[in-house]
């Protein structure tokens, strides 16, 4: 069966080409958009939830667009195992449906972060990064307003002793906790991360590192 793969559009959505084009004209992928308002995702071997403003988030970052139709698929095939990644936005999304663990709130200094950032890999375990080194770094931008991670303590320890932490920053930006920067569920087949490793695809945008998550990913497809 050849590769498919859906991107996820809500309204606000803003990387959603950005994520489309990488699939197709960098790896060749067969990707098509989905209108959240959808409800079955089950002919697409894979599911990128992108970054933007879903619901122009209003109320709380994802808190809307957890309500739309498409998720209810989403939260199906993600108990079969299909991989799932959550760039941005979709991170908050994912967060918001309870399919990771945690939450993101405001940054530190309260500002809109848009910048280029180092990160680390501290796990090469899930699905998104087997193709990675341990303490491997990383050069991606992020662009979020609400990206600093927050969970209990019981919840840090449990992705700590698990290997679910994935990246971390470098030099933290946000004040998220343990400078967590992507995490995934416990079988290591949703990752949700802030940074856009869409925009990280090619030389000319000033780093190609992300292209190592998307081959990790559809070489377990």
């Amino acid at each position: 069966m050849k590769t498919k793969i859906a991107v996820i559009v809500f309204p606000g959505s803003n990387c959603d080409h950005d994520a489309y084009y990488v699939l197709k004209e960098i790896f060749g992928v067969d990707v098509n958009f989905v209108w959240h308002k959808e409800t079955s995702l089950r002919n697409y071997n894979a599911i990128l939830i992108p970054g933007g403003f879903s619901y122009g988030d209003y109320l709380r970052t994802g808190a809307i667009a957890r309500f739309s139709p498409i998720m209810d698929s989403v939260i199906r095939d993600s108990r079969k195992g299909k991989p799932i990644i959550g760039i941005c936005n979709g991170f908050q999304i994912l967060l918001e449906c309870g399919l990771l663990p945690g939450a993101l709130i405001n940054n530190k200094e309260i500002k809109f972060l848009s910048k280029n950032v180092m990160l680390r890999v501290a796990s090469n375990e899930s699905i998104f990064s087997n193709k990675l080194n341990i303490d491997q770094q990383l050069k991606m931008p992020i662009a979020h307003r609400q990206g600093n991670y927050i969970a209990d303590e019981d919840v840090i320890k449990r992705l700590i002793d698990d290997g679910r932490i994935v990246f971390k920053y470098k030099n933290n930006p946000n004040g998220s906790m343990v400078d967590i920067a992507g995490i995934c569920n416990k079988d290591g087949n949703i990752l949700g991360m802030m940074p856009h490793p869409e925009r990280a695809c090619e030389a000319i945008l000033g780093s190609a590192d992300g292209k190592m998550i998307f081959e990790s990913m559809l070489a377990n497809i």
